[in-house]
């Protein structure tokens, strides 16, 4: 199972790259790439775009149109996909909470399309089998990911319930939140 961590943005409303923030002593990137590691995926590919960074453990690759949205990092992401890759678990690198045992519950689902859901909403990761990511890859445009195609095909998706916190951060106040360790507003 591949791992892809979309986190090549600017963090527009936050005013720096996601990317970037630490939090524990340890940058989102790193995060999410643990995250991915720690929850069965090997290798874990990392999109970046805004911020250029070494990320140890996963493979990167740039997106040159990152300022067209989080469409063209999913599509930049899911080219780079080894051509023996079954499936493909999808994480954002703005939900530090988000635990391992999140995406080993899509990966066991067995599901070809798998939305992580906290509280019977959906939120990330998503579980792509290979067979659906050139559908998934030509919807993907502007600020959104494989919301289109899992609309599109409501009657392939499976929903897990997963433990965690799927909040994200956005904002300055969503990062004043994560430093103090308040809960979500």
């Amino acid at each position: 199972m591949v791992g892809l961590l979309l986190a090549a943005g600017r963090g527009a409303r936050l005013g720096r790259p996601k990317a970037l923030l630490e939090y524990e002593g340890e940058r989102l990137v790193d995060r999410g790439v643990r995250l991915l590691h720690e929850g069965g995926c090997h290798p874990v590919i990392v999109v970046l775009g805004a911020a250029t960074v070494q990320v140890r453990g996963a493979v990167v690759v740039r997106n040159p149109s990152w300022r067209d949205g989080m469409g063209s990092s999913l599509r930049v992401g899911l080219a780079a996909l080894p051509s023996d890759a079954t499936a493909v678990v999808v994480a954002l690198v703005d939900q530090p909470f988000v635990e391992p045992a999140a995406v080993r519950a899509l990966i066991d689902s067995g599901a070809e399309l798998a939305v992580a859901t906290y509280g019977g909403r959906r939120r990330n990761p998503v579980l792509i089998a290979r067979r659906h990511v050139e559908r998934v890859a030509e919807l993907a445009v502007g600020d959104v990911g494989a919301r289109p195609f899992l609309k599109a095909h409501p009657e392939l998706v499976t929903e897990v319930e997963v433990p965690g916190d799927p909040r994200d951060i956005d904002t300055p106040e969503d990062l004043a939140r994560l430093v103090t360790g308040e809960a979500p507003g």
